[in-house]
């Protein structure tokens, strides 16, 4: 009995050692798991676009290898304005001249967002139309119909379908830099969705024309081209 107490307060101390070893490395365990959610959160999320026809099915990823070839189309990237493009389709016939009005469909996302996808004019009827080199269209599109020799950017043809993805350059950033923007079709460069288009607007509105962000994030475009229509 003497040896007992004796002993008691080694095992009272052994235990409060042991105790705390263990509540360490829960707190270890506790710290590795909320590193590792707050790295995974700030990875910023890609775009990967689908495309059927016109019609785009986008959804967002943190995994960045997951948007390098996307649906199985390679990306090919301009030397100089920074343009990325694809062919999902290979159109036929004659490829459209500066002067020439252009008629597209198209599907609009950001590649930031809780909801990516913005806006398209599939399945509305009307599609977009300008005249090429006007001035009215963001210098992305243009480019990716009228393509570029000098960037080895082939021009698309009469019903081919090519995806881009268009930095902030060649798309709304010259917006922010007129005095007074009216943010709306027809008033400023576009395309830009209708204000009645379920919010649509609201979403282009607030990475393309607020002057509260300064920095635009990369447009994703699915552009079908038709011929004389």
């Amino acid at each position: 009995m003497k040896s007992y107490y004796l002993a008691l307060p080694l095992i009272v101390v052994a235990t409060f050692f042991l105790g705390c070893i263990s509540g360490l490395v829960h707190h270890q365990r506790h710290d590795d798991s909320f590193v590792s959610r707050r790295a995974i959160l700030s990875i910023p999320p890609k775009v990967i676009v689908a495309v059927t026809g016109v019609a785009s099915t986008i959804s967002t990823s943190s995994a960045g290898a997951a948007a390098a070839t996307p649906n199985g189309l390679i990306l090919n990237t301009s030397s100089t304005p920074g343009l990325k493009w694809a062919d999902a389709k290979v159109g036929t016939g004659q490829p459209l001249k500066p002067g020439m009005v252009a008629s597209i469909d198209y599907s609009m996302a950001s590649t930031v967002g809780r909801q990516p996808q913005i806006y398209t004019t599939k399945d509305k009827g009307v599609p977009y139309r300008w005249t090429l080199n006007d001035g009215s269209t963001i210098a992305g599109i243009e480019l990716a119909i009228l393509g570029s020799d000098d960037d080895s950017i082939p021009p698309m043809l009469p019903g081919g379908i090519r995806r881009v993805i268009i930095p902030a350059n060649l798309g709304y950033q010259s917006i922010l830099n007129e005095p007074n923007p009216k943010c709306l079709e027809g008033k400023d460069i576009g395309p830009i969705p209708p204000k009645n288009s379920d919010g649509a607007y609201q979403r282009w509105y607030q990475f393309y024309c607020n002057p509260r962000i300064p920095y635009q994030p990369d447009i994703v475009l699915d552009i079908k081209l038709y011929g004389k229509r």
